[in-house]
């Protein structure tokens, strides 16, 4: 279908865009426009985010919501923002640090969702991770941009940590309703554990009563 041949396509355009940034000879002309490597890693960049918003409108629209799209949808969204990432940190456009607050917080939700969903919880995305994602793509083309035109590099750090905070305010919601999620589960299975408990107490103790009853009786009917 093609909602998921798009989130594939996605994935395809992650080693096109590291190869791009890391690449520092690219340069062709198109016209009088000069391509030069961060133009190109741009225009692949976007090219892949609108993947994103097309196939999630077309499956809703068409109806075709699939498992399969449901769980390469998330991963391939992660892919490309880390590796879009990681390759400006490869030429010392973003620092570091900053990137494995980002990617870091991306590899801790998922792995959240997916004990949640072993647990048989659904942890859904909120609105401020899908607020999260917009301001990667914003902040990614801006720092994208600022390589061509130094004077907005400053504004592209400022979007970048703009991102670190959503990431850390959205990583931290995730943890609370995961633990809110695993808590209730926990209580509602003690609870369970305890009212079976209590009934096999009170099978014993009628079955002991019983048997009470029955050597008691025996003994009076003996001679």
């Amino acid at each position: 279908m093609i909602p998921n041949v798009l989130t594939i396509l996605r994935i395809f355009f992650v080693p096109l865009l590291v190869a791009a940034l890391v690449e520092q000879d690219v340069g062709f002309r198109l016209g009088t426009f000069t391509v030069t490597n961060e133009w190109l890693a741009l225009a692949i960049f976007l090219s892949a985010a609108a993947t994103d918003l097309l196939d999630g409108y077309l499956a809703r629209r068409w109806k075709q919501v699939t498992t399969v799209g449901t769980l390469l949808d998330p991963i391939a969204d992660k892919l490309l923002i880390s590796a879009a990432l990681i390759a400006l940190v490869q030429v010392r456009v973003v620092p570091a640090w900053i990137v494995i607050l980002i990617v870091g917080r991306e590899f801790a939700v998922t792995g959240l969702r997916s004990i949640a969903a072993t647990a048989g919880y659904l942890i859904r995305a909120s609105e401020l991770g899908k607020t999260k994602m917009f301001a990667q793509v914003m902040a990614v083309s801006m720092v994208l941009v600022g390589m061509h035109w130094p004077v907005l590099a400053p504004a592209a750090m400022v979007l970048i940590w703009c991102v670190a905070a959503v990431s850390i305010v959205s990583a931290l919601a995730y943890f609370r309703k995961f633990w809110r999620k695993v808590d209730d589960g926990i209580k509602r299975r003690r609870r369970v554990e305890l009212l079976l408990l209590e009934r096999e107490q009170k099978r014993e103790r009628f079955k002991a009563r019983r048997q009470a009853a029955h050597a008691l009786e025996r003994e009076e009917q003996a001679p």
